[in-house]
């Protein structure tokens, strides 16, 4: 899997061609932030009227389908639940993340643009995040690129990580 990266910024999100885009929310921090914040203000407040309405709780394990276009350039926005944002832990990242995984999977989408669970708050560190994601994505196959939504030192720290992570591998032969 080849992990590419995009800048938080409608502008800079509008540039990926890709179908879906992924985003979680907390169930006790409204507004929505990061990417689903972003989206909510292009859909013109659509995310926080379900939210209001109940339809969209954050409650961990929520899974709700939204029509992107024509606000976005995304066919779908699949919006997470992460639960409380108090209690986001390494275990809810990882249980939230085998949940995308399995809905991209379902969707039979082999690219995404993603923004990981937690990332918006910093609730869990970049490095750390992404060892998480692909240790639960293991050797498959199903997952071409994704494209992940961070800012430049989430970004750097990922990108410094992989150099090590590779050194590593590369002195234990």
């Amino acid at each position: 899997m080849e992990l590419r990266f995009v800048l938080p910024h409608l502008s800079k999100l509008d540039e990926i061609d890709s179908e879906i885009l992924i985003a979680s929310v907390f169930s006790d921090v409204r507004p929505a932030r990061g990417v689903a914040g972003l989206c909510d203000f292009r859909l013109g407040g659509r995310l926080s009227r379900l939210m209001k309405e109940g339809f969209i709780t954050g409650a961990a394990g929520e899974v709700v389908l939204v029509p992107g276009k024509p606000a976005l350039t995304f066919d779908k926005l699949v919006v997470f639940g992460a639960g409380p944002r108090a209690k986001f832990d390494e275990g809810s990242f990882v249980s939230l993340v085998g949940k995308i995984i399995l809905a991209l999977e379902g969707l039979a989408a082999r690219t995404a643009v993603v923004e990981l669970p937690g990332r918006q708050a910093d609730a869990i560190g970049a490095a750390e995040a992404v060892d998480l994601l692909l240790t639960e994505i293991g050797g498959s196959t199903q997952h071409d690129t994704w494209t992940l939504v961070e800012e430049g030192e989430g970004r750097a720290s990922i990108e410094q990580h992989m150099v090590e992570q590779k050194r590593r591998v590369r002195r234990s032969f």
